[in-house]
């Protein structure tokens, strides 16, 4: 079987109106995909983008792009989305970058983000996103950890590149610029180039993906996906969100992370439709409301941190008479959220899971419609042989008790399933165990097979759709001269899932203040990317530990959700971030 029959075949799954066709036909398709043997060589861009979708509808409009804050527009066909790509991978490869070379990609929502994605997985190169929120230190770890060897960077970000280029004393073979900068080759010269590229031989198992992600413990880990984890894998995604070939799809997330990847680039290209992208630097609800509204975005993807700012603006100006379908993804969704943008949109967000290490895993899939249970993240994806497993490890078969997410391996492989932590031999023994991946997370089912999120297994915070480890933030504080040791967990928040509080232990001879806390919330700007900076500081004098000395974080999470549940006030050594107006003109 070709590989572009798969795509077809999801194609025509998706136009299905029986919801009970499609599930059965989404359960046949994974049972023959989970076990099929792959072909040695597999090139998305060449064989499915170019030589399915180019091929077929090549006239047909694969990018809409816009800015929310000038309303600039621009649409690009598949032909012309192609032709992009082609340019880019050309000066690539006057610049002497070859297959399994890396592109270090540092850009915001916009139109060379994809094809410069596009440039990558046709050339064989390994994409890295890079998040636009990145501090010079940050940048400076990921380089030491992997030397980049292609830089794409918007240029009012090229400066603190640069100095991190120079700290690491790393030279890649070409940086690319949005705009102009001495020293970097403006994007804007690739007009120049040839329209079509000749496709390098990828294998399926040639790494092309590395995302950098946090951890429990530990600067972020490198997750690798292959040229097929994610270009096949997603074929979960694009069954899961239900997205047709004649739809306009948009998603709301920045290039930086895998989410990105997943909703703005694979659920919806590999299946022939439109994909879309609004720039913006702060999220305005009604200017994003009626860009979705004014370029009839029919299926829409959102963190619940954006559903909890929609619902709550004057929608009857706004005409969603062309959405089909809404989703949700990146946390769990408050089932009053969902109720609310029902009334005002008539469509019921389906919220779904999954993870940088895969693809869609767990979700509320189209066929669930008018059968999903409020507050329930739905039933596994046919991809994955989803389980729970005891802290023993031994799996759960009762309905309503939780344990720990896992992907079982001893039946087959799922194909979305990520390929290692790169460099990191002993972060992958910590999450595969006998068989089977721990996906760090714990839910329950019930007897109806809705499963039902409980949290992390571990110490990672979960802040506005962003995975932020603690001991990132640990580390930056205790550069302070004032601090002796902090301990960092994520507490309840209604708007954000949860907020970053640090527990700060000082040295000897000094005070708690307020005058400390400011330095030590200015202290934490500087260092850190801003979604991970402190929204809390409360100085202790000791925190809770094992007998070997961990810091018990659990301890520290549960007794800060007792305080919000007993409406306990906290200390008077507790500042809240937005109590300082010193600060009203830094990250926020």
């Amino acid at each position: 079987m070709g590989m572009e029959n798969l795509y077809k075949e999801v194609m025509s799954l998706n136009m299905m109106d029986d919801n009970d066709l499609k599930r059965d036909g989404a359960r046949a398709f994974f049972e023959k995909l989970n076990f099929m043997k792959l072909p040695e060589y597999f090139n998305w861009a060449s064989e499915i983008f170019e030589g399915l979708h180019v091929k077929e509808r090549g006239s047909k409009n694969a990018l809409i792009w816009a800015d929310i804050a000038t309303a600039e527009n621009k649409t690009f066909t598949y032909q012309e989305f192609s032709f992009r790509g082609n340019q880019c991978l050309n000066k690539l490869r006057k610049a002497g970058v070859e297959k399994g070379d890396n592109m270090y990609m540092m850009v915001p929502i916009v139109p060379e983000t994809w094809f410069a994605s596009f440039a990558c997985i046709k050339g064989g190169l390994v994409a890295v996103p890079t998040a636009t929120t990145m501090t010079q230190r940050e940048l400076e770890f990921r380089f030491a950890a992997y030397s980049p060897n292609v830089i794409i960077a918007d240029a009012i970000y090229t400066d603190i590149i640069d100095l991190a280029l120079q700290t690491t004393k790393m030279t890649p073979k070409i940086k690319l610029v949005l705009g102009e900068k001495k020293g970097w080759t403006s994007y804007a010269d690739l007009v120049a180039e040839a329209v079509e590229a000749e496709a390098a031989k990828t294998r399926s198992s040639d790494l092309l993906f590395c995302f950098f992600t946090s951890g429990t413990t530990g600067l972020p880990k490198r997750v690798g996906h292959t040229a097929t984890s994610y270009p096949l894998g997603h074929l979960s995604t694009s069954i899961m969100t239900g997205i047709r070939t004649d739809d306009i799809h948009h998603n709301l997330s920045a290039p930086g992370w895998a989410k990105w990847a997943w909703s703005s680039f694979f659920a919806p290209l590999n299946v022939g439709a439109t994909a879309s992208g609004f720039n913006f630097t702060v999220l305005d609800g009604n200017k994003y409301l009626t860009a979705l509204t004014t370029h009839k975005i029919s299926v829409f993807c959102a963190p619940p941190t954006a559903w909890r700012m929609f619902i709550n603006l004057d929608t009857s100006k706004f005409d969603f008479s062309a959405l089909r379908q809404s989703i949700g993804a990146g946390e769990p969704l408050n089932p009053e959220v969902i109720t609310k943008w029902k009334k005002l949109t008539g469509t019921e967000i389906r919220d779904f899971y999954g993870q940088t290490e895969s693809t869609a895993m767990i979700g509320n899939h189209p066929w669930m419609n008018g059968k999903m249970r409020s507050g329930s993240f739905g039933q596994p994806s046919f991809m994955y042989d989803v389980a729970l497993m005891d802290d023993d490890g031994k799996e759960i078969t009762v309905p309503n008790e939780p344990g720990h997410i896992v992907v079982k391996l001893d039946k087959w492989r799922a194909m979305g399933l990520f390929t290692e932590y790169i460099g990191s031999p002993e972060k992958m023994a910590g999450v595969f165990i006998n068989n089977a991946y721990y996906t760090g997370d714990r839910a329950t089912f019930d007897e109806n097979g809705y499963w039902w999120f409980v949290g992390r297994s571990d110490d990672v915070i979960k802040s506005s759709d962003y995975r932020i480890g603690p001991f990132e933030v640990e580390s930056a504080l205790i550069e302070h001269p004032s601090v002796a040791e902090s301990a960092i967990v994520g507490v309840p928040d209604p708007k954000r899932h949860q907020l970053v509080k640090a527990f700060i232990i000082l040295k000897q001879g000094y005070e708690p203040s307020r005058e400390l806390a400011l330095q030590l919330f200015q202290h934490s700007i500087k260092i850190l990317a801003k979604f991970k900076i402190p929204r809390i500081i409360e100085f202790v004098p000791l925190v809770p530990k094992t007998l070997s000395g961990k810091i018990r974080r659990v301890e520290l999470r549960q007794q800060e959700t007792e305080r919000q549940e007993n409406n306990i006030k906290g200390s008077k050594q507790e500042y809240f971030y937005e109590d300082f107006p010193e600060l009203s003109s830094k990250k926020k």
